[in-house]
Protein backbone atom coordinates (compact mmCIF):
# COMPACT_ATOMS: atom_id res chain seq x y z
CA UNK A 1 0.00 0.00 0.00
CA UNK A 2 1.33 3.71 -0.82
CA UNK A 3 1.64 6.80 1.42
CA UNK A 4 -1.61 8.10 0.29
CA UNK A 5 -3.33 4.53 0.92
CA UNK A 6 -1.86 4.45 4.39
CA UNK A 7 -3.00 8.17 5.35
CA UNK A 8 -6.80 7.33 3.49
CA UNK A 9 -7.36 4.36 5.25
CA UNK A 10 -5.88 6.13 8.87
CA UNK A 11 -8.54 9.56 8.07
CA UNK A 12 -11.19 6.58 7.73
CA UNK A 13 -10.61 4.67 10.87
CA UNK A 14 -10.39 7.64 12.99
CA UNK A 15 -13.76 9.68 11.57
CA UNK A 16 -15.27 6.35 12.31
CA UNK A 17 -13.51 6.39 16.15
CA UNK A 18 -14.86 9.92 16.06
CA UNK A 19 -18.25 8.79 15.54
CA UNK A 20 -18.83 6.18 17.56
CA UNK A 21 -18.73 7.76 20.88
CA UNK A 22 -21.06 10.61 19.92
CA UNK A 23 -23.33 7.70 18.97
CA UNK A 24 -22.93 6.24 22.11
CA UNK A 25 -24.19 9.77 23.10
CA UNK A 26 -26.78 9.58 21.55
CA UNK A 27 -28.19 6.52 23.16
CA UNK A 28 -27.85 8.37 26.60
CA UNK A 29 -29.75 11.49 25.99
CA UNK A 30 -32.37 11.25 28.58
CA UNK A 31 -36.35 10.70 26.64
CA UNK A 32 -37.42 13.91 28.05
CA UNK A 33 -40.59 14.61 25.44
CA UNK A 34 -42.47 17.31 26.83
CA UNK A 35 -46.26 16.92 26.11
CA UNK A 36 -48.16 19.29 23.33
CA UNK A 37 -51.10 21.62 24.99
CA UNK A 38 -54.25 20.29 23.46
CA UNK A 39 -57.72 19.35 24.30
CA UNK A 40 -57.99 17.31 27.56
CA UNK A 41 -59.59 14.13 25.33
CA UNK A 42 -56.77 13.75 23.44
CA UNK A 43 -54.16 14.58 26.20
CA UNK A 44 -52.06 10.91 27.03
CA UNK A 45 -48.67 11.95 28.05
CA UNK A 46 -46.24 9.49 27.98
CA UNK A 47 -44.86 8.23 30.86
CA UNK A 48 -41.62 6.01 31.21
CA UNK A 49 -41.30 5.60 35.44
CA UNK A 50 -37.86 4.73 35.49
CA UNK A 51 -37.18 8.27 33.73
CA UNK A 52 -38.78 10.17 36.82
CA UNK A 53 -37.60 10.48 40.83
CA UNK A 54 -39.00 11.84 43.77
CA UNK A 55 -35.84 14.04 43.85
CA UNK A 56 -37.19 17.64 43.41
CA UNK A 57 -33.98 19.49 42.22
CA UNK A 58 -35.01 21.90 40.05
CA UNK A 59 -33.83 25.35 40.52
CA UNK A 60 -36.84 27.28 40.09
CA UNK A 61 -38.91 24.76 42.42
CA UNK A 62 -36.36 22.83 44.60
CA UNK A 63 -38.76 20.68 47.37
CA UNK A 64 -35.80 19.47 49.63
CA UNK A 65 -37.38 17.29 52.20
CA UNK A 66 -37.77 18.95 55.64
CA UNK A 67 -38.60 22.20 54.40
CA UNK A 68 -41.62 24.39 55.22
CA UNK A 69 -42.60 27.33 53.38
CA UNK A 70 -44.68 29.87 55.17
CA UNK A 71 -47.25 32.32 53.12
CA UNK A 72 -49.58 34.72 54.56
CA UNK A 73 -52.51 36.85 52.88
CA UNK A 74 -55.86 37.19 52.18
CA UNK A 75 -58.42 34.85 50.67
CA UNK A 76 -62.62 35.37 49.95
CA UNK A 77 -61.83 38.51 52.34
CA UNK A 78 -60.18 36.61 55.16
CA UNK A 79 -56.79 35.92 56.58
CA UNK A 80 -55.28 33.41 55.02
CA UNK A 81 -51.93 31.81 56.13
CA UNK A 82 -50.18 28.97 54.26
CA UNK A 83 -48.14 26.13 54.89
CA UNK A 84 -46.66 24.15 52.56
CA UNK A 85 -44.27 21.08 54.18
CA UNK A 86 -41.96 19.54 51.88
CA UNK A 87 -42.40 15.49 53.66
CA UNK A 88 -39.58 13.05 53.56
CA UNK A 89 -42.14 10.49 52.58
CA UNK A 90 -42.76 9.37 48.83
CA UNK A 91 -45.79 8.02 47.06
CA UNK A 92 -46.06 5.75 43.98
CA UNK A 93 -48.65 7.21 41.52
CA UNK A 94 -48.92 5.52 38.08
CA UNK A 95 -45.61 3.92 38.53
CA UNK A 96 -43.92 6.55 39.85
CA UNK A 97 -42.38 7.48 42.92
CA UNK A 98 -43.56 10.79 43.78
CA UNK A 99 -42.69 13.75 46.40
CA UNK A 100 -45.38 13.77 49.31
CA UNK A 101 -46.16 17.50 50.44
CA UNK A 102 -48.66 18.17 52.39
CA UNK A 103 -50.42 21.68 52.26
CA UNK A 104 -52.42 23.57 54.88
CA UNK A 105 -54.62 26.24 54.43
CA UNK A 106 -55.85 28.59 57.52
CA UNK A 107 -58.42 31.47 56.83
CA UNK A 108 -58.92 33.30 59.75
CA UNK A 109 -56.97 31.04 61.82
CA UNK A 110 -59.64 27.78 61.17
CA UNK A 111 -58.27 25.08 59.10
CA UNK A 112 -60.17 25.54 55.79
CA UNK A 113 -58.35 22.97 53.20
CA UNK A 114 -55.95 20.24 53.51
CA UNK A 115 -54.52 19.10 50.73
CA UNK A 116 -51.55 16.54 49.76
CA UNK A 117 -49.75 16.54 46.42
CA UNK A 118 -47.50 14.56 44.42
CA UNK A 119 -44.80 15.86 42.82
CA UNK A 120 -41.74 13.89 40.71
CA UNK A 121 -38.59 15.07 38.69
CA UNK A 122 -38.07 13.52 34.65
CA UNK A 123 -34.00 13.46 34.56
CA UNK A 124 -34.07 16.52 32.44
CA UNK A 125 -35.31 18.54 35.56
CA UNK A 126 -38.74 19.08 34.62
CA UNK A 127 -41.30 18.66 37.72
CA UNK A 128 -44.36 16.65 37.28
CA UNK A 129 -47.84 17.00 39.10
CA UNK A 130 -49.16 13.05 39.57
CA UNK A 131 -51.79 14.31 41.66
CA UNK A 132 -53.66 15.26 44.94
CA UNK A 133 -55.61 14.68 47.21
CA UNK A 134 -57.35 17.60 48.78
CA UNK A 135 -59.82 17.71 51.35
CA UNK A 136 -62.36 21.58 52.28
CA UNK A 137 -63.00 21.27 56.32
CA UNK A 138 -65.94 23.33 57.99
CA UNK A 139 -65.34 25.50 61.06
CA UNK A 140 -65.83 22.15 63.03
CA UNK A 141 -62.67 20.11 60.99
CA UNK A 142 -65.19 18.06 59.22
CA UNK A 143 -64.65 17.25 55.56
CA UNK A 144 -67.36 18.63 53.37
CA UNK A 145 -65.89 18.50 49.62
CA UNK A 146 -62.94 16.40 48.37
CA UNK A 147 -63.40 17.71 44.65
CA UNK A 148 -60.61 18.55 43.11
CA UNK A 149 -58.75 15.00 43.94
CA UNK A 150 -56.94 13.21 41.33
CA UNK A 151 -53.90 10.50 41.27
CA UNK A 152 -52.74 10.02 37.53
CA UNK A 153 -53.38 6.30 35.94
CA UNK A 154 -56.73 6.47 37.52
CA UNK A 155 -60.10 7.12 35.81
CA UNK A 156 -58.14 8.81 33.22
CA UNK A 157 -56.25 11.09 34.79
CA UNK A 158 -53.26 12.57 33.61
CA UNK A 159 -50.27 13.97 35.04
CA UNK A 160 -48.79 17.21 33.92
CA UNK A 161 -46.04 19.69 33.90
CA UNK A 162 -45.75 21.78 36.63
CA UNK A 163 -42.53 23.72 36.27
CA UNK A 164 -39.82 23.26 33.04
CA UNK A 165 -36.37 23.24 33.84
CA UNK A 166 -35.74 25.55 31.57
CA UNK A 167 -38.97 27.92 31.10
CA UNK A 168 -40.15 28.31 27.66
CA UNK A 169 -41.99 31.96 27.64
CA UNK A 170 -45.49 31.46 26.15
CA UNK A 171 -45.71 27.57 25.85
CA UNK A 172 -48.97 26.49 27.57
CA UNK A 173 -48.41 23.01 29.59
CA UNK A 174 -51.31 20.98 31.30
CA UNK A 175 -50.04 21.18 34.93
CA UNK A 176 -53.11 18.15 35.46
CA UNK A 177 -55.89 16.92 33.97
CA UNK A 178 -59.00 14.96 35.20
CA UNK A 179 -62.12 16.15 33.51
CA UNK A 180 -64.59 18.21 35.58
CA UNK A 181 -62.03 18.31 38.45
CA UNK A 182 -58.46 19.48 38.12
CA UNK A 183 -57.41 20.93 34.91
CA UNK A 184 -55.65 24.09 35.29
CA UNK A 185 -53.25 24.85 32.73
CA UNK A 186 -50.40 27.31 33.26
CA UNK A 187 -47.12 29.49 30.79
CA UNK A 188 -44.00 31.23 31.58
CA UNK A 189 -44.48 35.08 31.27
CA UNK A 190 -40.81 35.92 31.92
CA UNK A 191 -37.76 35.44 33.90
CA UNK A 192 -36.71 38.48 34.37
CA UNK A 193 -39.82 39.82 36.91
CA UNK A 194 -38.45 41.66 39.90
CA UNK A 195 -40.61 41.05 43.15
CA UNK A 196 -40.94 42.29 46.76
CA UNK A 197 -42.63 39.89 49.28
CA UNK A 198 -41.86 39.87 53.23
CA UNK A 199 -39.39 36.99 52.56
CA UNK A 200 -37.50 39.90 50.74
CA UNK A 201 -36.93 41.44 47.15
CA UNK A 202 -35.69 39.83 44.35
CA UNK A 203 -34.85 40.02 40.34
CA UNK A 204 -34.87 37.93 37.40
CA UNK A 205 -37.69 36.11 39.29
CA UNK A 206 -39.86 33.89 36.88
CA UNK A 207 -43.65 35.16 36.57
CA UNK A 208 -46.35 32.59 35.62
CA UNK A 209 -49.70 32.49 34.14
CA UNK A 210 -51.97 29.86 35.43
CA UNK A 211 -55.72 29.59 33.77
CA UNK A 212 -58.66 26.78 34.33
CA UNK A 213 -61.97 25.82 32.18
CA UNK A 214 -63.27 25.58 35.37
CA UNK A 215 -63.30 28.75 36.66
CA UNK A 216 -62.61 30.34 33.32
CA UNK A 217 -62.85 34.13 34.50
CA UNK A 218 -60.20 33.77 36.92
CA UNK A 219 -56.47 34.78 36.08
CA UNK A 220 -53.60 34.36 38.96
CA UNK A 221 -50.11 34.98 38.65
CA UNK A 222 -47.19 33.08 40.38
CA UNK A 223 -43.61 34.32 41.14
CA UNK A 224 -41.00 31.97 41.74
CA UNK A 225 -37.03 32.64 42.78
CA UNK A 226 -34.26 30.77 41.74
CA UNK A 227 -32.80 28.15 44.52
CA UNK A 228 -36.30 29.50 46.84
CA UNK A 229 -38.87 27.95 44.66
CA UNK A 230 -42.80 30.00 44.87
CA UNK A 231 -42.71 33.09 46.75
CA UNK A 232 -45.90 34.73 46.04
CA UNK A 233 -49.38 34.10 43.97
CA UNK A 234 -52.09 36.47 43.61
CA UNK A 235 -55.69 36.82 41.29
CA UNK A 236 -55.13 39.80 39.13
CA UNK A 237 -58.71 38.94 37.17
CA UNK A 238 -61.80 37.35 38.40
CA UNK A 239 -60.89 37.05 41.97
CA UNK A 240 -59.13 39.17 45.54
CA UNK A 241 -56.60 36.37 46.91
CA UNK A 242 -53.09 36.89 47.57
CA UNK A 243 -50.01 34.77 49.44
CA UNK A 244 -46.55 36.19 50.35
CA UNK A 245 -43.68 33.88 50.89
CA UNK A 246 -42.77 35.28 54.84
CA UNK A 247 -40.60 32.38 56.32
CA UNK A 248 -38.42 28.95 55.36
CA UNK A 249 -37.77 26.80 57.95
CA UNK A 250 -35.30 24.20 57.36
Amino acid sequence: MNRLGRITVAAVCAAAAAVVPNLAHARTVPRCQLPVFGPGSSYHPTIHPSDFSADITNPWFPLRPGTTYLYTGTKDGKTAMDVFQVSPATRKIDGVRARVINDRLFLDNALEERTTDYYAQDRCGNVWYFGEDTATLDRNGRVIDRSGSFHAGVHGAQPGVFMQARPQIGRWFRQEWYRGQAEDRFRALSTSASITVRYGSFRNALRTEERTNLEPGVIDNKYYVRGLGEVKELTVKGGREVLQLVDVLR
